[in-house]
């Protein structure tokens, strides 16, 4: 007990200094995750320990909940909207994926059959953990490459049950198909039907008796139960953890309280993360890596360029080149349920022991880079297309005299609505990505960026704009924005809503046109509907 209990202290002490050096040198924290797993493998020899089962279980948990918040988005009206995404790309994928990978595979490296069938399934899964969490995190998810991502990764993670019900029934010559493929769907049809009535009372039930007390903790612990509930009956029956959390996921975006669920959630989901990718690390055989890493590199490269290739020409069958370009880069890399088909695999005996170690090193190599690679998602797309929706990169624009309209919430949309009807000419300038898409859907001119940065100025042409209405609710960031337009502009033209006297003082030294105090206006028009009643 004290081994372990040391183990875990060295574990996240190391961690949190090498998570600090990478953020300096904005690194992704899961590279920090996985580089402590090795360090801690390597000195203690957990790859030898049997304890390490238990830390791997405890790390799946990190999945469960990534799967769960994803469920939470995936409301049921969104999920029709979705189905061609879901269905056709997400299957189309697996497919064209699986069944290139086994031909190279089985004629080109001349891998036995059973073993070719194994890591091209493998390889055809991307990863959902890392891939998932930055579309969240940059909010790409809302945007139609995010999209189309999202919905594959989704068809993936349900594809993994199939795979995994496949590797058993080859390591069995006992087992019959067609009785694996019927016990499989009367398993689906009974967790489906259970959820979606019973569960789904008691979902409700619990979330509202946990809510009417008002005890913070009283709500975690029913939302906790609801997760790993749905989760172990769904394992139960044969299906990943994860399948049950995304069905739980699904039934409370139906409720009121899914935005409430996922912020109380968020710090769980990301320890377990971090878990995750701990113990990815501690399967990093260090001797095994260095002697093949040529090989592993070269496997890896051709794994993404061939992914890579089948998912854009698979997306751009409906969409543009960028979004096409975009979804190939996030999801042309090896996932992390790679992990779990070569380690039931293995230890059936269908997949040699070597082969097994070396797959697993592809995958874990392809997920220490894919970080950087999703991180830097649109410096990498624009090299093959002109960007739209990478921040601060705005082409400049051809108006004189505009309205410059920076935020896209709802006193942001009203502004627009107004100016659209006037038909006076304005652009939209946001930081909130959602809001930059729901503006062009409007058929608005409207670009994500920060209105504070030098070239998005140049670009918009502040010095040749009309006015700027600043309609931000944040007071620092007014400030900021507000300093830069006047350094660039000395005699900018702004406008801005204001709640108080106090948020006034705070622009006393900038030489700002016009303040629209809102509870003011709102105040002034209170009073007037009511004398003309």
């Amino acid at each position: 007990m004290e081994s372990i209990i040391f183990i875990l202290f060295l574990s996240l002490a190391l961690s949190a200094i090498i998570n600090i050096f990478f953020k300096k040198f904005s690194v992704s924290h899961i590279i920090g995750y996985i580089i402590t797993g090795v360090i801690i493998a390597n000195i203690f020899n957990l790859n030898q320990k049997d304890d390490l089962h238990s830390l791997e279980l405890i790390a799946e948990f990190g999945i469960v909940f990534l799967m769960f918040t994803i469920g939470l988005e995936m409301s049921f009206d969104k999920l029709k909207k979705m189905k061609e995404l879901l269905l056709f790309n997400g299957s189309m994928q697996v497919g064209l994926s699986t069944i290139s990978i086994f031909l190279i595979s089985k004629f080109v490296f001349s891998i036995d059959t059973v073993s070719s069938i194994i890591l091209s399934l493998a390889f055809s899964l991307s990863s959902t953990a890392i891939v998932l969490t930055y579309l969240k995190q940059s909010k790409d998810i809302y945007t139609p490459y995010g999209e189309k991502s999202t919905a594959i990764l989704i068809f993936q993670d349900l594809a993994v049950i199939p795979i995994l019900l496949l590797i058993s029934f080859l390591s069995n010559n006992e087992l019959d198909l067609q009785e694996v493929l019927l016990k499989t769907v009367i398993s689906a049809a009974i967790i489906i039907a259970f959820m979606f009535t019973i569960g789904k009372k008691i979902t409700e039930w619990m979330l509202k008796f946990s809510s009417n007390t008002k005890l913070e903790e009283l709500f975690l612990a029913s939302v906790l139960s609801i997760v790993i509930g749905a989760s172990i009956m769904a394992h139960e029956l044969g299906f990943t953890y994860s399948l049950g959390a995304f069905i739980a996921g699904m039934i409370i975006a139906e409720t009121n309280f899914h935005i409430k669920v996922e912020s109380d959630i968020s710090s769980y989901k990301d320890l377990l993360l971090g878990t995750f990718f701990f113990t990815v690390g501690t399967k990093i055989d260090l001797g095994f890596l260095i002697s093949n890493i040529h090989y592993i590199v070269l496997i890896f490269a051709g794994v993404l360029l061939l992914k890579g290739l089948i998912i854009y020409f698979l997306i751009k069958r409906k969409s543009n080149k960028s979004d096409s370009v975009k979804s190939a880069i996030a999801l042309s890399q090896i996932g992390e349920f790679s992990f779990a088909v070569f380690a039931l695999a293995s230890s059936n005996g269908i997949l040699d022991e070597n082969l097994s170690k070396f797959l697993i090193l592809v995958t874990v190599i392809s997920m220490i880079i894919t970080p950087f690679i999703v991180n830097n998602i649109y410096k990498l797309a624009s090299y093959f297309v002109v960007e739209f929706y990478e921040s601060d990169k705005i082409t400049p624009i051809d108006k004189k005299n505009h309205t410059i309209v920076c935020g896209y919430s709802i006193l942001g949309r009203r502004v627009a609505s107004q100016l659209a009807e006037m038909n006076k000419p304005f652009v939209i300038i946001s930081d909130n990505l959602k809001h930059v898409i729901n503006a062009r859907k409007k058929g608005y001119m409207a670009y994500f960026g920060h209105l504070e940065k030098l070239p998005v100025m140049e670009s918009l042409k502040v010095d040749e704009a009309k006015n700027i209405i600043l309609t931000l609710s944040d007071v620092n960031t007014k400030r900021l924005i507000c300093e830069s337009l006047l350094k660039f502009k000395n005699d900018a033209n702004i406008v801005m809503n204001v709640d108080s006297i106090d948020e006034v003082a705070v622009f006393k030294d900038l030489k700002i046109n016009g303040f629209v105090h809102a509870h003011k206006e709102i105040a002034n028009l209170l009073v007037q509907k009511s004398l003309k009643v």
